[in-house]
């Protein structure tokens, strides 16, 4: 492999460990200074909020398909439909996933094969 992607990782890989341990670090730090309150007090209000926000950027961005034709539309919006019946039907998190790619996947291929 080349330096450049050797580089690119090992960058990839402490910006991943740094956004884990900061804000680790970060919380320890003021549980400690808070000696003794309840922790879930401790937490500021932005960081309760931080999760959902962030899940939902991601959705918000997996629905636009990378090429807005309409084979991408049309995987897409199938994809969705088969994410979330296999969602609900199961209620767990790795097979509505997998389902949905699956699905995108297949759907891209034969679209872009018929169209």
């Amino acid at each position: 492999m080349s330096l450049e992607l050797w580089l690119g990782m090992a960058v990839a890989a402490l910006g991943t460990y740094l956004i884990r341990l900061l804000p680790l670090l970060w919380m320890q730090r003021r549980l400690k200074r808070r000696d003794g309150d309840a922790a879930v007090d401790a937490l500021p209000k932005w960081l309760v909020v931080l999760g959902p926000m962030m899940i939902a950027a991601v959705l918000g961005v997996s629905l636009m398909p990378r090429t807005p034709d309409p084979a991408g539309w049309l995987a897409t919006i199938v994809g969705l439909g088969v994410t979330l019946v296999v969602w609900r039907r199961t209620r767990s998190l790795g097979w509505p996933v997998i389902g949905g790619v699956l699905t995108f996947g297949i759907v891209v291929i034969v679209a872009r094969v018929v169209i």
